[in-house]
C-alpha cells in the first residue's frame, strides 16, 4: 500500500505554465488560481499582476466585477441561499437573515472557525421547492427561518463527530 503526498498548489507553477500571457489571459489565470487554491488571496492577486504587468488594483477591479471569484476560502460547509424570484416571493430574504444571524457572518464571508461560508446566488434552479438553500450541494426545500437553526445545528454536530 502506497501513500501519495498531495502537493500544495504553487502560484508560481501556475504562472510558469503561461509564460507569454498577456492581459487577455487575466480571467483564465484568475479561474485557474481559484481552482487550485479555492479562492484568490492577496498574494495571488499581486503575483498575477506582476506576471501580466498589471497593477493589483486592475486585477481586483476585474475579479470583483465577476461574482464567480472569491477572496476568502470556503468553509467546510458552503451554504448557498437562492434569491431567485420564486424563492424571494416565498421568503428567502428572511431565510438569509436567519442564516446571517445563526452563522454571525455576512454573505460572502466564512465563519471564524472555518466551518461555514455563506453565499447568495441568483437561482439554484429548484423554483418548485422554494425557498431553497444548499449545503455543499445538498438541497434543502421549503426552508424557513425556524428550519435554519436545525440545519446549522445538524451540520455542527456532524463536524464535531468527525
Amino acid at each position: 500500500m502506497t501513500t501519495e503526498t498531495l502537493e500544495k498548489p504553487d502560484i508560481n507553477a501556475i504562472l510558469e505554465r503561461h509564460p507569454d500571457a498577456g492581459r487577455d489571459a487575466l480571467i483564465p489565470l484568475l479561474q485557474e488560481v481559484q481552482e487550485a487554491f479555492g479562492f484568490l488571496s492577496r498574494e495571488s492577486v499581486v503575483a498575477i499582476g506582476r506576471h501580466l504587468g498589471l497593477p493589483a488594483s486592475k486585477i481586483y477591479g476585474v475579479a470583483t466585477f465577476y461574482n464567480q471569484f472569491r477572496f476568502q476560502p470556503l468553509g467546510r460547509y458552503h451554504v448557498q441561499v437562492c434569491r431567485g424570484t420564486a424563492c424571494h416571493v416565498k421568503g428567502s430574504f428572511n431565510v438569509l437573515t436567519a442564516l446571517k444571524q445563526a452563522l454571525k457572518v455576512e454573505a460572502g464571508q466564512t465563519t471564524r472557525d472555518g466551518l461555514f461560508s455563506l453565499e447568495v446566488v441568483a437561482c439554484l434552479g429548484a423554483c418548485g421547492l422554494a425557498p431553497v438553500i444548499t449545503v455543499n450541494g445538498e438541497f434543502f426545500a421549503g426552508v424557513t427561518p425556524a428550519k435554519v437553526d436545525k440545519i446549522i445545528r445538524d451540520f455542527r454536530k456532524e463536524a464535531e463527530a468527525s
